[in-house]
């Protein structure tokens, strides 16, 4: 009779969990649509009057363009300027600097995955998986062509700075690696100093236990529970591209074009295959989430550095509390409804008793703090299987100047998507994060000399 009840309060929170993520994703995609429709009318009658601009030249003699980019990488389902018509991922973030990149990679597309496409979006041509890659994966070697890079002269003489959300700090920290190993087909000059900078913003370093909660195994991290949030998210993934309506993907999509799974090639039975788990990205598991277990991080971990001649930043953030010594959230109204029951479960995680732990030395109580999507101990810096050179930050002046090769920290009281999407949440928050990360790139952050901002007299 026990079992029966826990059951059916799983099925229960089950429910519930998948119809606020629908509601949320409506939400989301309705206010894009409403946005770009606003704009649309008033363009059409309200034209504005044109006007001449007149540039004034610049007394510092320094040029916008000499100034190395800040790209900012989202999150699992994030996007890029771009889709969802006007819409910010960052919630209009980019708008505070005058030379911002927001590249539109995969949404659910494996860690390695995102990597490779950034890389061509910065630098141009056609993305290349990597032969080897692509056959044991199941999906083609060539995917989207950029005719124009974003960035075409970067390069060990003009790096470029990186803000990743969540998992788009793990993205960034595959590409220099990469970038190290030199593992670009016709670039044999790449370095690991092509990147001056990585800030993390609740980045995913070290995997996440929500990814259980939602339904991956814990004993392997790789195979998903037959009745969860994720094979339900599968199943909607998988006909949302095979159904392949051009212009819906053209506003949102998760990334999954080189895997064919369209209508058009794969036919009905190659549906049916599909749903059943015989192919596609799940059945392979070369999608994001095996990447955010902790298992699946620990991999990835394992063939990534801290490099000497980069800079290394990291907030980490946390909606949780402890009551005589028990974890719990550290509030309802300031946690967001899309969140409120993870941080809840995983405030309370439990690794199975009949399943071996991660690593040696792993307690439950280390994985209890976390904001609603990943745990805090996974966002304050690379740690598993070893941990990197780091260094919390409380009062930001004692850190200055500021040296390479050490990943500096703050614990923000946020949850995971405080600072992205809806500016109105966070409020003076928002601008008190970003104002810092931006000004840090640009007055703190350097190589050879200061650099010199426009507008600015020598």
């Amino acid at each position: 009779m026990i079992r029966w009840w826990i059951y059916a309060l799983q099925l229960a929170e089950l429910l519930v969990s998948s119809l606020v993520h629908v509601l949320y994703g409506l939400y989301i995609f309705s206010t894009a649509v409403a946005g770009d429709l606003s704009q649309a009318l008033t363009d059409r009658f309200f034209k504005p009057n044109a006007n001449i601009e007149v540039k004034s030249e610049d007394p510092s003699g320094t040029n916008v363009d000499d100034l190395p980019p800040i790209v900012l990488v989202h999150g699992i389902f994030g996007f890029g300027k771009g889709k969802l018509g006007g819409f910010s991922y960052f919630a209009g973030a980019e708008k505070k600097d005058e030379r911002v990149l927001v590249p539109d990679l995969g949404s659910l597309t494996s860690i390695y995955d995102r990597a490779r496409e950034l890389f061509y979006y910065l630098k141009g041509g056609q993305v290349d998986y990597g032969e080897e890659h692509s056959k044991a994966y199941g999906h083609s070697q060539f995917g989207r062509i950029y005719e124009q890079g974003n960035y075409p002269q970067w390069d060990e003489d003009h790096p470029i700075h990186f803000v990743g959300h969540s998992a788009g700090a793990q993205v960034v920290r595959v590409l220099q690696q990469m970038l190290a190993d030199k593992k670009f087909k016709g670039y044999e000059d790449t370095s690991e100093n092509w990147v001056l900078s990585i800030t993390s913003l609740s980045g995913a370093f070290n995997g996440t236990t929500r990814t259980y909660f939602d339904g991956m195994q814990p004993d392997d991290g790789k195979t998903m529970k037959p009745l969860s949030l994720l094979q339900l998210c599968r199943i909607g993934v998988i006909i949302y591209d095979w159904l392949d309506i051009s212009w819906l993907k053209d506003y949102y999509n998760f990334g999954f074009d080189h895997f064919n799974m369209s209508r058009k090639k794969l036919g009905a039975w190659g549906l049916v295959d599909c749903l059943l788990g015989n192919a596609g990205p799940f059945a392979t598991g070369d999608w994001i989430l095996t990447d955010l277990t902790i298992q699946g991080s620990m991999g990835m971990n394992s063939h990534l550095q801290t490099f000497p001649n980069t800079f290394y930043f990291s907030y980490a953030t946390k909606r949780t509390t402890k009551i005589l010594g028990v974890t719990v959230p550290s509030g309802i109204l300031g946690i967001h409804p899309l969140l409120f029951i993870r941080v809840l479960q995983m405030s309370q995680w439990r690794h199975p008793p009949d399943v071996p732990p991660p690593y040696k030395g792993y307690r439950d109580e280390d994985w209890q703090e976390n904001d609603g999507a990943l745990n805090t101990i996974s966002m304050t810096h690379p740690r598993l299987p070893i941990e990197h050179p780091s260094r919390l930050v409380v009062i930001d002046s004692d850190c200055l100047p500021l040296q390479p090769g050490i990943w500096y920290y703050k614990i923000v009281e946020a949850d995971h998507i405080l600072f992205i999407v809806n500016r109105e949440r966070a409020g003076v928050q928002f601008d008190l994060i970003y104002d810092s990360i931006f000004e840090r790139c640009r007055k703190h952050v350097f190589r050879k000399t200061p650099q010199t901002l426009p507008n600015q007299a020598p």
